[in-house]
């Protein structure tokens, strides 16, 4: 079955977003290898891991939707200056996956594509999920 263009457009800021935070994961994990902080560099090397299986949950569903994935927009990099701004740029990002995921689900469940509305609705709980462990770790911090 072809995609619905919109689905299509979703998975393809999905996709962005997903390979988006990846990248800030990965460069605050790097920064806290350098400032002596394995413990969180480990952190932020297994979110960006979340991240990037999600990017092949969307990749794969694209090639069954018949289209090759590209992630052409990917956002800055904004790593953050320390220990407490990490979180709450990246509970930014997550937010904005949710906002993306709730919008792209309503959608493909309006067009009767069970297939798209499954992924998105696994992909918004992921991301509420991130949302309350960054919660969490910005109420340790404070």
């Amino acid at each position: 079955m072809p995609a619905n263009p919109r689905v299509s457009g979703y998975l393809s800021r999905a996709l962005s977003h997903e390979m988006s935070v990846a990248q800030q994961y990965l460069t605050q994990a790097c920064l806290c290898e350098l400032w002596g902080l394995p413990e969180q560099a480990a952190y932020f090397r297994r979110e960006a891991g979340e991240e990037q299986d999600h990017a092949g949950k969307i990749i794969r569903h694209m090639l069954t939707l018949g289209f090759a994935p590209n992630a052409t927009r990917l956002a800055a990099v904004r790593p953050g200056r320390d220990l407490r701004e990490m979180p709450l740029l990246d509970r930014q990002l997550e937010v904005e996956a949710v906002h993306l995921y709730d919008e792209a689900l309503r959608h493909a469940q309006r067009f009767r594509d069970p297939e798209s509305a499954g992924l998105f609705a696994a992909l918004l709980a992921d991301e509420q999920s991130h949302i309350r462990e960054i919660d969490r770790m910005l109420s340790e911090l404070a």
